[in-house]
């Protein structure tokens, strides 16, 4: 278990230290061309993913801070559960440090810092950050052991 943790914890600091370095170089709303498809800028997102909701009247907050909670506990359910399944409990621990960290900005900025920001042909992708590319590749790996048929209990 503690090698888990220590994995999703490493994401939260990751996820801490990209962020507040962002929201000091940048002033809000504003960003710097890195490649011609790759921008950094500092933005808020009150909502879930692809701003879902982040137009909403402000309960949107409360509501996604206790999705992330149960989220988290039942995260780490899993994760005594099945101690032994490496591949499930890392995608787990990536999921649990991206948790970790975007309800970190909820619970202090009201929203979610994103600054990540890639596009093409005037088209771009909604900006994400460090704890938004963990839970994503922690899914992507959960889809893969699904496949290896990786969470069976073992006898």
């Amino acid at each position: 278990m503690i090698r888990w943790l220590g994995i999703a914890g490493v994401v939260v600091v990751l996820d801490q230290l990209t962020k507040f370095a962002i929201t000091r170089a940048f002033a809000y709303g504003s960003g710097v061309e890195i490649t011609p498809f790759f921008n950094l800028v500092l933005v808020h997102n009150k909502g879930a993913a692809f701003s879902f909701l982040s137009s909403a009247a402000g309960w949107q907050r409360g509501f996604f801070i206790a999705i992330a909670v149960v989220a988290i506990a039942w995260v780490v359910y899993l994760l005594r559960k099945y101690p032994r399944q490496t591949l499930f409990c890392f995608a787990l621990a990536l999921i649990l440090g991206g948790a970790i960290g975007n309800v970190i900005d909820r619970i202090w900025i009201g929203a979610v810092i994103d600054f990540l920001d890639f596009h093409a042909a005037g088209h771009h992708f909604p900006a994400f950050n460090v704890a938004d590319s963990a839970i994503t590749c922690g899914a992507g790996v959960l889809i893969l052991d699904s496949f290896r048929g990786g969470t069976q209990q073992k006898p």
